[in-house]
């Protein structure tokens, strides 16, 4: 006889089904929570669903962004690349757990950090819209893009690319920023190299995870030219 029907025919009398299917799954996520470590980050949410701190995920998205601006030393009116898996930043494979209040909680962070410098934020949506970005009005016209059109979803863009649709005051979708973005971070592994500016160098900094995922970050350098007697701008590198 299976475990659950002996402790179901042994508790019959002190709990109804529905209580005991709930005290399993309770019992369940509890012990996949202690499973992430003695220090865990995750949380629950009202619905009962597995969460990470999304304050603690705020916070790490608005630290890396500020390192990665001061990094890049960027200026007002630099764009500014994301590529976020939700996904990723819950614990889950890329493409498979679409989360809004992650994403949210990411973007909260990010955006808070480029607004202080006034760097522009390009949002990338997921690869079911070829990676297009979602970008404020003004950097849209300051870089000349051209607009495309669609409205990106959790499952058809991400919740990255959604979030920022509807907290940009007045969004653009475009196909491409033509490899404008001087910097970028890539949060679960979503690939945005192909936005920054030539030559692309990856930069370290302290945050190296935003909740369960890898963040890698990077920006652009420029082309050295020049031979054996070409002298460089230590400033540029």
């Amino acid at each position: 006889m299976e475990l659950d029907s002996v402790f179901w025919n042994n508790h019959a009398e002190e709990m109804t089904r529905e209580s005991y299917l709930d005290l399993k799954t309770r019992m369940l996520k509890a012990a996949r929570f202690w499973s992430k470590g003695s220090n865990p980050t995750w949380t629950e949410t009202e619905n009962g669903d597995e969460m990470a701190d999304l304050n603690e995920i705020r916070k790490q998205s608005e630290k890396a962004a500020e390192a990665v601006c001061e990094a890049a030393q960027l200026k007002a009116g630099d764009l500014f690349v994301v590529g976020c898996s939700s996904s990723e930043v819950i614990g889950e494979r890329i493409g498979t757990g679409s989360s809004l209040e992650a994403a949210e909680a990411v973007f909260e962070g990010i955006y808070t950090a480029l607004q202080k410098r006034r760097v522009f934020l390009a949002a990338q949506c997921c690869e079911h819209l070829n990676r297009a970005l979602i970008v404020e009005r003004e950097a849209y016209e300051k870089y000349d893009l051209e607009e495309v059109n669609v409205i990106p979803q959790p499952k058809a863009g991400g919740s990255f690319g959604t979030t920022a649709f509807h907290r940009f005051a007045d969004p653009v979708a475009v196909e491409s920023i033509r490899q404008k973005a001087s910097a970028g971070m890539d949060i679960g592994g979503t690939l945005i190299g192909m936005h920054i500016k030539p030559v692309v160098v990856p930069i370290r900094i302290p945050v190296n995870r935003i909740g369960e995922a890898v963040l890698i970050c990077a920006r652009r350098r420029p082309r050295f030219v020049g031979g054996q007697r070409a002298v460089y701008n230590d400033d540029l590198l």
